[in-house]
């Protein structure tokens, strides 16, 4: 993949640091465990959806913070009880970010059938959303000017 220098935008920009550094780093080796869809089921709603089989609710964490969001998987260690001949089944700890947007939060999250399904919403602030104004219909006021 290439690399992008974005330093340039540094000297002509003020306040993208944090957008800058973040597409900076998504040029770095990110890990590819556990597999993960990103979708959106509504208007302000989205689903992260990772596949996370062999994993209990009780081995898995989440945690939002700053507008990061962080998966942690770690699973207990084995018991021993038989001899594996063939380990193909992914166990190992792993730790997922995902940069969440301003105003998104996470909603919930449950597991299903090895797939833990990350609810998330964008609420926007009243004070933030368009309103409509109202166009009156008939002559202007006219303010009087008063002389002194």
């Amino acid at each position: 993949m290439r690399h992008f220098d974005f330093s340039p935008l540094y000297r002509s920009t003020v306040g993208f640091d944090k957008l800058l550094s973040m597409l900076d780093t998504m040029n770095a080796d990110t890990p590819s465990y556990p597999p993960y869809n990103i979708e959106r089921t509504g208007e302000n709603a989205y689903r992260i959806t990772m596949a996370v089989a062999g994993f209990s609710e009780k081995e898995l964490s989440l945690e939002a913070k700053e507008h990061v969001l962080t998966v942690k998987g770690e699973k207990q260690a084995d018991d021993g009880a038989g001899e594996v001949l063939y380990r193909g089944i992914a166990s190992r700890a792993f730790e997922r970010r995902f940069q969440l947007a301003e105003f998104v939060r996470v909603n919930g999250a449950h597991l299903e059938n090895g797939l833990l399904h990350i609810d998330l919403v964008r609420e926007i602030p009243e004070a933030m959303k368009p309103r409509k104004i109202e166009i009156a219909a008939g002559t202007p006021k006219q303010i009087e000017a008063s002389t002194h």
